[in-house]
């Protein structure tokens, strides 16, 4: 068989999966919605029943990539120059010498007790990426969040301070640079997790730090903030709403650097660097991925910038047989909806009369990033969406089968798994598979919080 023919194939399967698992939606007769691209697709998204998108571009040749995988190893080398500093500040970093990664773990049990629960058969082996134990922040955002302020506080420090490359940048911990650093602010709008992890990291550094926080965003993340010393905003909308209100503070105030989650190339570079720890995790796990072992990526999406991140890196670095998929939200599927219309950020789900709301906090964006549909357009294969529900059911069932605790948009790639038994075609070319949910956080979520989710779940299984 051809590898075309192979990956072909392996697509099929995988939209047939989907397919039997999503409820196909009625299609409305609505002159709203008619002039948009795609109209039967957003019909569909509009009516909030679960559905997956395959998307046509995929695997198209595209030079349009403002992106090569030289900047991932630009981000890959920063991150190392910092080790030194953040195994000296951040104390739970020390173990591994400052480097803030997770675990890749096989979750047989789940495996096994979702298929029961559910009635099917999912080929392959099933691993869960454990951002949910991702240090400093405990959530996926301490990848992309954490290295933007690094890359700004490296910039000052050598251009006004006497930094030189090769230096240990641990001496970025002494009160020199520290008051070096309190000339200037951060800011940043969120709703909740990457607010966490810009918010720790540049406090520490010393910088003035803001954080503008949505409707959505949980109460201990706004108090963890505040014990570190950040001043956070808390705003009557949702994460575009926060965003815009600290684009305005910097916009303001010449020292006040803004990280903008709907466009910034340095939060996304962060995201890529997960793949080249990816590469040698699947190493020394003996997973093989190529032709014939597929490995599909299952991240959970709410603005576009951390998945897109992480997907973009996985295509550079592991190559063409690794297959992304988003997981979105029925109410709020920003991502999905901006690729279908091929309109990105310029629609949001408010738009096609979507509340925007959700359980999945995380997820609660309700337009996607400037780059997420761009940069995505040929490398993601397609996105699904979830009722709440299903990321509650996902929460109880890997705490009871694995002992492990997430909240409850980090399940959202386990809500979107497929759930009816393929044919046996479909079987063949998926049974040495390698299936991945991204865990996008949890470890922080205090433990009362964490056991209403838990009950929530145990009420729905």
């Amino acid at each position: 068989m051809s590898k075309d023919s192979c990956f072909l194939g392996i697509t099929c399967a995988i939209i047939f999966l989907f397919k039997l698992h999503f409820k196909e939606g009625i299609i409305i007769d609505s002159s709203a919605l008619k002039h948009l691209k795609n109209p039967a697709i957003v019909q569909q998204i509009a009516q909030q029943e679960p559905l997956f998108w395959r998307n046509p571009h995929y695997n198209e040749p595209d030079n349009q990539v403002p992106f090569r995988q030289s900047d991932i190893f630009d981000a890959v080398a920063r991150w190392d120059r910092f080790a030194p500093y953040l195994a000296q500040v951040f104390p739970e970093t020390a173990a591994t010498k400052g480097i803030i990664e997770s675990p890749l773990t096989p979750i047989p049990h789940f495996h096994s007790a979702w298929e029961q629960a559910n009635h099917f058969s999912l080929p392959g082996n099933l691993y869960l990426k454990q951002d949910n134990q991702l240090p400093i922040s405990g959530s996926i955002k301490s990848r992309g969040g954490i290295y933007e302020v690094l890359k700004f506080a490296e910039k000052i420090a050598i251009q006004e301070g006497d930094l030189c490359y090769l230096d240990n940048y641990a001496v970025l911990a002494t009160p020199q640079y520290q008051q070096l650093f309190a000339n200037y602010a951060v800011t940043a709008g969120s709703t909740g997790n990457l607010g966490l992890s810009i918010g720790i990291a540049a406090a520490t550094f010393g910088f003035q730090t803001t954080i503008h926080m949505s409707r959505d965003a949980r109460a201990w993340k706004k108090a963890k903030l505040r014990a570190n010393g950040v001043n956070v905003i808390e705003h009557d909308g949702d994460c575009n709403t926060a965003v815009a209100a600290a684009r305005q503070q910097a916009e303001n105030d010449p020292h006040t650097y803004f990280i903008d989650d709907e466009g910034s190339p340095d939060l996304f570079l962060g995201y890529s660097v997960a793949a080249v720890r990816l590469q040698k995790q699947l190493k020394e796990q003996h997973i093989t991925v190529d032709a014939d072992h597929p490995l599909l990526v299952y991240l959970p999406a709410g603005v576009g910038g951390s998945p897109g991140g992480v997907t973009f890196g996985l295509k550079k670095i592991l190559g063409p047989h690794v297959h992304a998929i988003f997981a979105e939200p029925v109410t709020v599927p920003s991502v999905m909806l901006g690729m279908v219309t091929e309109l990105n950020q310029k629609i949001s789900v408010y738009d096609i009369g979507l509340s925007g709301q959700t359980q999945a906090d995380g997820l609660a964006v309700c337009r996607p990033s400037v780059l997420a549909g761009k940069v995505m357009r040929t490398l993601l294969l397609g996105a699904a969406t979830f009722a709440d529900d299903k990321i509650f059911q996902a929460l109880t069932l890997l705490a009871d089968t694995e002992n492990i605790k997430v909240e409850p948009s980090a399940a959202a790639g386990l809500a979107i798994l497929p759930t009816t038994t393929p044919q046996l075609a479909s079987q063949t070319l998926l049974n040495k598979a390698t299936h991945i949910a991204w865990a996008t956080g949890g470890n922080m979520v205090p433990d009362e919080d964490w056991q209403t989710f838990y009950q929530q779940g145990q009420d729905l299984l």
